[in-house]
């Protein structure tokens, strides 16, 4: 089966939710970067080099992108951070903000609200929704639970567990791995830019230099 990301040793294939582990320095948001564009480096989807290619055009391939820190347009409305993230003719575009929002009962209750009103569970979960405006066959999220409450951690894993069980290829660049790997089916843990260890995410969890490992940086 070929895997939906290759980028080096590490790969993500369909239904799958990677952990990518590692502290503060580590290479989490440099190789997101690299998959999406923003950085150069070979980076394989779906089979195919894409190291040439656009950011627009490896989105339009399928990829969804939840940034770490949110970045959603803050003097637009939820239903307008929706259309404004789509490429599709606008009776699409609305099509598809109306079933965002009907999946996303937090941001249903707001859909006219500044997205700067909004609190960071609700800012997280608009980001999300954004992401997956486009259908994403690979999502890529940074620090996704950073400044969450408990609650909205619960909800945020929940939905990524859905999304890879309709066969989303999923990886979750995270230090709190204690929660990713609540999620993952596997884990990597980088250092300076290398793997350093990678498994499944039981065995990882239970993994005593662990701590070490996400400390090294």
């Amino acid at each position: 089966m070929t895997a939906v990301l290759q980028v080096g040793q590490l790969s993500v294939e369909a239904g799958e939710i990677v952990a990518l582990l590692g502290g503060n320095g580590a290479g989490k948001t440099g190789l997101l970067e690299t998959v999406l564009g923003f950085r150069p480096g070979r980076a394989l989807l779906f089979g195919n080099d894409v190291s040439s290619l656009p950011v627009e055009q490896r989105v339009l391939l399928g990829v969804g992108y939840v940034p770490a820190g949110r970045r959603v347009f803050a003097s637009l409305t939820v239903r307008e951070n929706l259309e404004a993230s789509c490429a599709l003719p606008l009776p699409e575009r609305r099509r598809l903000t109306d079933e965002m929002l009907a999946s996303f009962p937090m941001l249903a209750e707001r859909p006219h609200a500044r997205a700067w009103l909004l609190s960071g569970g609700q800012q997280q979960m608009l980001a999300l929704a954004r992401a997956l405006m486009n259908r994403p066959r690979l999502l890529l999220l940074d620090e996704p639970t950073l400044g969450l409450a408990p609650r909205v951690v619960g909800d945020l894993l929940e939905r990524l567990g859905t999304l890879a069980a309709e066969r989303c290829a999923i990886l979750l660049a995270e230090q709190r791995a204690g929660l990713a790997l609540r999620a993952a089916t596997r884990g990597v843990v980088l250092s300076r830019g290398r793997i350093v260890r990678q498994g499944s995410a039981v065995a990882l969890a239970a993994d005593a230099e662990l701590a070490d490992l996400m400390a090294g940086g």
